[in-house]
């Protein structure tokens, strides 16, 4: 199986905070958000594979800032590591000003296993980082997998 470049995988969502995205607070609702950070690892994780694929697990989400009504949200996402069957997806979640510029609100891994016709697991192609942060984002996400193993392991 020939490897591909970790680019065939970059995907960018973009929404518009409208109301019914708010919660409680007048800020945008987590929920939401996750909602949009899973179709945008999906897409990726598609592009990547060339197959359906389906979440295996979300790491630690932490919110950075806030998001607002009007907002204009960018998700950014991107193949980072493979295993046999599975991708780590990072998903990059930003505000973006009216100038351009843009705000960190979250960063998030997923890992998505690409699956057959049968919806079982299937083998992915090998990953072919090629600048320095890619090498950087493979490596540690070789680390990631080793402690979602370990995590897994341990809680059933």
């Amino acid at each position: 199986m020939e490897g591909k470049k970790p680019s065939s995988s970059r995907t960018e969502q973009v929404q518009i905070l409208m109301p019914e995205h708010i919660n409680g607070y007048n800020r945008l609702f987590g929920g939401k958000l996750m909602e949009w950070i899973d179709v945008t690892a999906a897409v990726a994780a598609r592009r990547y594979a060339g197959r359906n694929v389906t979440t295996a697990a979300v790491d630690n989400l932490c919110f950075k800032s806030a998001a607002y009504v009007d907002s204009t949200m960018v998700l950014i996402g991107q193949v980072t590591w493979v295993g046999r069957t599975s991708m780590e997806v990072r998903v990059d979640s930003f505000v973006e000003s009216l100038d351009g510029s843009r705000e960190m609100v979250n960063r998030a891994y997923l890992t998505m296993v690409a699956l057959d016709e049968n919806e079982k697991p299937t083998p992915v192609p090998p990953l072919l980082p090629e600048t320095y942060e890619e090498r950087q984002e493979y490596e540690a996400g070789q680390r990631r997998a080793a402690l979602r193993r370990q995590r897994q392991n341990e809680n059933f």
